[in-house]
């Protein structure tokens, strides 16, 4: 508890780690969307008044991102849990920003490889983003 109290606040690139993570999800349901926004509702474009269930309609790669959406929101509340507690038990903020950047670029792969079909790379992604993200949360283990 010392280390805490004698530590000066920043906000750290880890920090902001957690604000691009939380953009994520949303960078997923733009890729969903993309371009049916230019077609008439009635010839399956997107529709705003109830976009769950046109979501729920799509296919191949907007089917795609909109599972990615929702695993990103999954996947959140752990790395920003992982961030603050290493960050509170005094982690090296070096080793810290390194594995959140690590973490943020896997599940841009992760995305990329979702929305792509490439379901044995995606697969992996996924893994070694996990495995990023305990190693964040141990890294402040002494």
């Amino acid at each position: 508890m010392s280390n805490l109290l004698t530590r000066v606040p920043v906000f750290t690139l880890a920090h902001g780690g957690i604000l691009v993570a939380a953009l994520l999800p949303l960078l997923c349901a733009w890729i969903a969307k993309w371009g049916a926004f230019r077609v008439p509702r009635s010839q399956g474009g997107y529709d705003n008044t109830d976009p769950r269930a046109w979501l729920a309609r799509q296919e191949g790669w907007r089917a795609r991102a909109n599972a990615a959406q929702a695993n990103s929101f999954e996947g959140l509340p752990f790395f920003i849990g992982a961030v603050l507690a290493a960050w509170q038990l005094g982690a090296p903020q070096g080793r810290l920003d390194l594995l959140a950047v690590l973490y943020l670029l896997l599940r841009l792969g992760y995305i990329i490889t979702y929305v792509g079909d490439l379901a044995t790379a995606r697969s992996v992604t996924w893994a070694l983003a996990f495995l990023v993200n305990v190693a964040i949360l141990l890294s402040g283990w002494r």
